[in-house]
């Protein structure tokens, strides 16, 4: 019995499987990197949550308001807008007026580099 060639291999394959096949000999995804801001992010929502905060993310879109905050923050009778912003991160100007526009109409407005910077926001878990 003859052996079967590459080419006569790959044609008795169905398209999915040598789909499959591809795949698998180009080896694993590379790991998606996640934007350290994002990070910060997700550690700042998930303290406040614990704490009992009431914590909606923001996702800035067409039609929604320039420079608006990364999360909203709600409990104890009070709103918190958090802007979170790396170590170095600066705001917008769009940011800037957003933060403004929160103030000026009584809001509380913040801008996040930790957890540390939400502490006194803080009542029941400690860090």
């Amino acid at each position: 019995m003859a052996k079967k060639t590459q080419t006569s291999l790959s044609s008795a394959l169905t398209p999915q499987e040598q789909i499959r096949r591809a795949i698998e000999a180009a080896g694993p995804k590379p790991t998606r990197r996640t934007n350290p801001e994002t990070l910060i992010q997700r550690e700042v929502k998930g303290v406040l949550e614990a704490d009992g905060w009431f914590v909606v993310r923001i996702h800035q879109s067409l039609g929604s308001t320039p420079g608006i905050a990364d999360l909203v923050a709600m409990a104890f009778g009070r709103t918190v807008w958090i802007e979170v912003k790396t170590p170095t991160g600066k705001q917008s100007q769009a940011q800037k007026l957003f933060q403004y526009s929160v103030e000026v109409s009584g809001g509380e407005y913040r801008i996040v580099r930790s957890v540390d910077d939400i502490k006194d926001l803080l009542e029941r878990v400690r860090l």
